[in-house]
């Protein structure tokens, strides 16, 4: 399995299979780039429909370019998808789908308290093949324990002494952290290396070169 950051919640996995790869592509949003060029996608998960996760005007290019991608997402971002009848796939959290050979457990169900005076939101947390997991803007746990965690370090919803507190929880083989383009990058460093040196035994934090490749 490979991943790649494309800055912020956005990433894509190329997960092996016995014919090719699969390509999932999660939350390409407004504040993340360089996924725009992306061909051959399988499959596109949304977590929410927050702009900073879901950019419908450069997702419906991108889904023009891959006419076979399907997606995956939650109630609150079908009315940003109806240009795309036939290809999408609404998920609750407790289903699992099969979809382009990818097992898909579907977790979560709301977005993190930000503040009472705000609308909340929905969102899905996406386990991919028993391996990977994406929380999108909550801290939910994984249905399955994981070999990769997604953990985010920044955002009005959180603090990184609760990210710290979810990866200790988690304990994964592997965290690679997300959701920091909101923070400066003094800021971004000190989150990282507070999850480094807080992380649990076993657990190796890394974090990734911009669209570069990772091998897990």
């Amino acid at each position: 399995m490979h991943i790649t950051h494309y800055g912020h919640a956005c990433v894509l996995v190329d997960i092996p299979g016995p014919g090719k790869s699969a390509r999932v592509l999660i939350d390409p949003g407004t504040y993340s780039r360089d996924f725009e060029d992306l061909r051959d996608l399988d499959l596109v998960l949304i977590t929410h429909a927050h702009p900073d996760h879901l950019d419908a005007d450069r997702l419906r290019a991108l889904l023009g370019a891959n006419p076979d991608a399907q997606v995956v997402h939650g109630p609150g971002a079908a009315s940003a998808l109806t240009d795309h009848a036939g290809r999408t796939h609404l998920a609750h959290p407790g289903e699992s789908r099969n979809l382009a050979g990818v097992e898909i457990a579907v977790t979560g169900g709301q977005h993190a308290h930000v503040h009472p005076d705000l609308p909340g939101s929905d969102n899905n947390g996406y386990l991919l093949a028993g391996s990977l997991f994406h929380p999108g803007d909550a801290f939910d746990p994984p249905p399955a324990p994981v070999d990769t965690l997604l953990v985010p370090v920044g955002g009005p919803w959180m603090k990184i002494g609760e990210g710290i507190d979810y990866l200790r929880s988690v304990a994964p083989r592997v965290a690679i952290p997300i959701h920091q383009a909101g923070l400066a990058p003094a800021h971004q460093g000190m989150h990282h290396h507070l999850l480094g040196s807080l992380a649990p035994a076993g657990t190796d934090v890394v974090v990734l070169e911009h669209a570069v490749p990772h091998a897990l």
